[in-house]
């Protein structure tokens, strides 16, 4: 006869419940970088760097994972002042208007290898949303060494179209099609909220 104790292990085994982590995404250590082409010659770059956001991670099941992340608009920094005053006003992004854009996962599922994943979710700019795929490696996880915490990073690419969300400033001319690359690292929420304060 199979014995109850194993018989009581292998069932607590089987219904066991995948073990989610929530972390909250690091504004000092995520960016998000755009990438344009200017009339054919150049391919230009720009980034966000205030973003907010959360992330419900286990390892062992990356499929379950979930990310709902906010982009500061007013953060854009292209390295041009007066083209960061173009880009966010009322021709592009609005940012008077539409202070935010935003980024809520949908569904995940495995990629060609171990530690990339497909991360689709919808995108909210100028209060238009689209879904969008990022292709997404992850860097990282375990303890951050100056926080002594679990953490995990990720590296993430996608292209979308700028019309889609209303921004036809200038097409054809630069460029539809923006490339999108965001890199993140995530704390565990309870030890990022004990610890130092974003920008110290």
């Amino acid at each position: 006869m199979f014995p109850r104790t194993l018989l009581a292990a292998a069932l607590l085994a089987g219904s066991a419940p995948a073990f989610a982590i929530t972390y909250t995404l690091d504004p000092n250590h995520t960016q998000v970088q755009f990438i344009w082409n200017h009339y054919g010659f150049t391919d230009l770059t720009g980034q966000f760097g205030k973003i907010e956001g959360t992330l419900e991670f286990d390892e062992a099941d990356p499929t379950k994972a979930s990310v709902n992340a906010t982009i500061a608009i007013d953060s854009l920094d292209s390295n041009i002042k007066k083209l960061d005053g173009v880009l966010t006003g009322g021709d592009y992004f609005d940012a008077t208007k539409f202070p935010t854009a935003t980024f809520k996962s949908t569904h995940v599922e495995k990629g060609a290898t171990p530690d990339r994943l497909k991360v689709t979710g919808d995108l909210t700019i100028r209060g238009i949303t689209k879904p969008l795929t990022l292709d997404v490696k992850v860097t990282k996880v375990g303890e951050q060494p100056l926080r002594k915490a679990p953490a995990a990073g990720f590296d993430a690419t996608a292209t979308l179209k700028r019309s889609d969300f209303g921004l036809t400033k200038y097409l054809p001319n630069v460029a539809d099609d923006v490339k999108i690359h965001v890199v993140t690292e995530a704390i565990e929420a309870k030890a990022f909220a004990a610890g130092p304060k974003p920008g110290k």
